[in-house]
Parts: structure tokens; C-alpha cells; sequence
């Protein structure tokens, strides 16, 4: 694409979705990894809400600042694939939003310390008045998408206007309106893409979503290595760290190793099946930002830093890893397996699940992820793929 206009702009007009060699922009990389500023920030609370014993609380403020991180990013992801220019004017619109993260970031935590949440919103918005301004850019070159981009950016406007006026509510009506003011976000694509669907690359959405995972992945390995590595320091007898350590490695190349197995754009073929993988990741996107806080957590109760005790402890890790399997086999694994495999995966993750009420954690999640693994290698060979 080149510039058309006197201001060196390129109009915005929908993408192929079948264009040949789609791939993601470093603009689009740069962008995931300012968003794992925030993911970082979320999981650090997150290990110190639970660390302290308020678990319910820190869960529930984990899950509403995720869920700020994951939609802001979603909606940039889902825009791009349907109308990148990569102009001057898109990518400042874009760094708008990276701005707009970072502050975000910052205001995790006052939310998950004191419940003010008047940063996290304000942030939002920014971040969230840029696409809309994206849209409607869009919406003057995008032909039959035209009724899409303009119900986008109005409804993303309104809810927007919504979420600053809730700043103005007492404590106890508070709570119910982010749970409105979330549920009313998640309905804006679907009324949007009604009146005609934006067209989407698969191979170029599945390609963003995979490397937010292995970004996600990479950096809950390293809050989990640099928490070991200082709990070391400090150990009288490192074997039951070390052994954490080794659960994490396995973990989390299990993690990898499982996601990557199914080909996903075949999980994104319609608008239905594509909104059922889209949501489905905020949960995906979640374990995988919360495990290293799980991890953290047990490193304390080793230490001796923590209000919590196990067996309990553990299902601070035991928990994402399941939400993770269970997650990935039902939106991309399940359709495309064979009973073995789709047998495997859940009972997998349910027993990893329950793994705390086990005597031997460690070593038994450590050997149950391997065994899934070897699953999925020697099903892929059955298949005459390779593994």
C-alpha cells in the first residue's frame, strides 16, 4: 500500500482476508510487548493478594484488570487485521494506545491496595478513544463494512462515557457497575458485526494470539525463575525449590508445547466460532499471566512468607495450569482430535487440578503434563505428522 493523499495517509479500506504471506507487523510486537507491562504488574498483585490471604479479593481484582488488558489488546488485534494501513497516522493512533497501558499500569496497584480504580479507567478510556477514533477512520473507506465501523465506534464511545460516570458512584453500587460496564463491552462486537462482518485474516489473528501466548509464557517464566533464584539466596536446603523449578520448566514448555499442537485457524471460521475463541482466550490469556504468581506463592509458603498453608497453597498454580489445558483443548483442540486425545487433555487437566490433595505435587504435575505431551506426540504421529 501506498500513500493516496496530500497528508502521505492510506485509505482505510478492508484487508483480504485471504491475502498470501499475512503476517504480523513488528508494530503489532512492539505493541504486546508494552502490554506485558501491564500483565506483569496484574501477576505481581496477584501473588501479593494471595500471599496476604485475601484471595477472593485479589482474584476478583486479577480478573477485572485482566480483563482491561485482554480487551484493549483484543479489539486493537481484531481492528488491525481488518484495516492495518500502517501509515504515520495508524501507527500514532496506536502508540496512543501503548500510552495509555503504561498509565494503566500504574493504576493496578492502587486498585488491588485500596479499590481506586480511577486510574485504571481513565487509562482505559484513553486507550479505548483511540480505537474508536480508528474506527471511524475506517468507516469512510470501508464500503459494506461501513454500518460495522460506525456501530463499533459508537458503541465503544457510549460504554466508554458509561465507565467515567461510574467513577461518580458510591463503593456499593460500584462493584455491579463494572460488572455491567463489562458485560455491555463483550456485547459491542456482536451487535457490530451483524450488520456486516469485518474481515478477518485466520492465519494473521491465530499467528497474534499464538505470540501473545509465548510472550504471556515468557514472561510468567521469568517472575517465577527471578523469584526462585532470590529465594536460593537464602535457602538452607534448596531441594524443595529446586524441584519448583523444575516443575516451572516443565510447566510451562507442556503449556507451549499443548497450545501449539492444534492448527487454530481452522477455530476461527465463522463469526459465531470466531467470537467463541476470541472470549475464550481472556481465559487462556489469564492463567498463563497468573501462573508465575502461583508459583511465587509456593516459593513462600516454603519460606515461610505466606498467611497460607498447604495443600491449599498449591492450587495457586494448580488452578491456571488446569484453566489453561481445559481452555485451549475446548476451543482448538477438541474439533480436530481423535478420542484419545480428547480424552486425555481434560483428564489431564483435572487431575492436575486436584493435584494438591496428593501427596507428591511436584513431581506429579510435572508427570502428568509430560505424559499429555507425549500424548499429543504420539497421536500427531499416528496422524502421519510430524511431531
Amino acid at each position: 500500500m501506498t500513500p493516496d493523499s496530500r497528508f502521505r495517509l492510506v485509505a482505510m479500506r478492508p484487508r483480504d482476508p485471504n491475502e498470501a504471506g499475512r503476517a504480523a507487523s513488528t508494530l503489532e510486537l512492539f505493541f504486546d510487548l508494552v502490554f506485558v507491562v501491564a500483565v506483569s504488574i496484574a501477576a505481581a498483585q496477584l501473588h501479593h493478594g494471595l500471599t496476604e490471604g485475601h484471595v477472593l479479593d485479589g482474584i476478583f481484582n486479577y480478573c477485572f484488570v485482566f480483563f482491561g488488558i485482554w480487551w484493549a489488546w483484543m479489539n486493537f488485534t481484531w481492528f488491525a487485521t481488518s484495516f492495518d494501513t500502517d501509515d504515520w497516522l495508524y501507527r500514532v493512533t496506536t502508540i496512543v494506545q501503548m500510552g495509555g497501558v503504561l498509565v494503566f499500569a500504574s493504576g493496578i496497584g492502587p486498585a488491588f491496595e485500596e479499590h481506586d480504580y480511577s486510574v485504571l479507567i481513565i487509562a482505559y478510556v484513553v486507550m479505548r478513544a483511540a480505537l474508536v477514533a480508528q474506527w471511524l477512520r475506517a468507516s469512510r473507506s470501508s464500503g459494506p463494512t461501513r454500518r460495522a465501523t460506525l456501530r463499533y465506534a459508537v458503541g465503544i464511545s457510549l460504554v466508554q462515557a458509561l465507565w467515567l460516570a461510574s467513577l461518580l458512584l458510591p463503593t456499593g453500587m460500584f462493584t455491579v457497575a463494572l460488572i455491567v460496564l463489562v458485560a455491555a463491552e463483550i456485547v459491542v462486537p456482536i451487535l457490530a458485526e451483524r450488520t456486516g462482518t469485518t474481515p478477518w485474516h485466520p492465519h494473521h489473528i491465530t499467528e497474534r494470539y499464538g505470540l501473545f501466548t509465548l510472550i504471556l509464557l515468557g514472561e510468567s517464566l521469568l517472575a517465577s525463575a527471578n523469584a526462585i533464584i532470590e529465594a536460593l539466596q537464602d535457602a538452607e536446603s534448596p531441594g524443595r525449590l529446586i524441584g519448583i523449578a523444575a516443575l516451572t520448566l516443565i510447566a510451562t514448555a507442556a503449556l507451549w508445547w499443548i497450545y501449539f499442537w492444534p492448527p487454530h485457524h481452522h477455530a476461527i471460521k465463522d463469526v459465531a466460532s470466531s467470537l467463541a475463541y476470541v472470549y475464550g482466550h481472556f481465559f487462556i490469556f489469564a492463567a498463563a499471566g497468573a501462573f508465575s504468581a502461583g508459583i511465587e506463592v509456593e516459593i513462600d509458603v516454603l519460606t515461610g512468607h505466606t498467611a497460607l498453608h498447604q495443600p491449599y497453597a498449591s492450587f495457586a498454580y494448580t488452578i491456571p495450569l488446569a484453566v489453561f489445558v481445559i481452555g485451549i483443548w475446548a476451543l482448538a483442540i477438541r474439533p480436530h482430535a481423535d478420542r484419545v486425545v480428547n480424552t486425555a487433555l481434560p483428564l489431564a487437566g483435572l487431575l492436575v487440578l486436584v493435584d494438591p490433595l496428593i501427596p507428591i505435587p511436584f513431581a506429579l504435575t510435572a508427570a502428568i503434563l509430560a505424559g499429555t505431551v507425549t500424548v499429543l506426540v504420539w497421536r500427531r504421529q499416528t496422524d502421519g505428522h510430524d511431531a
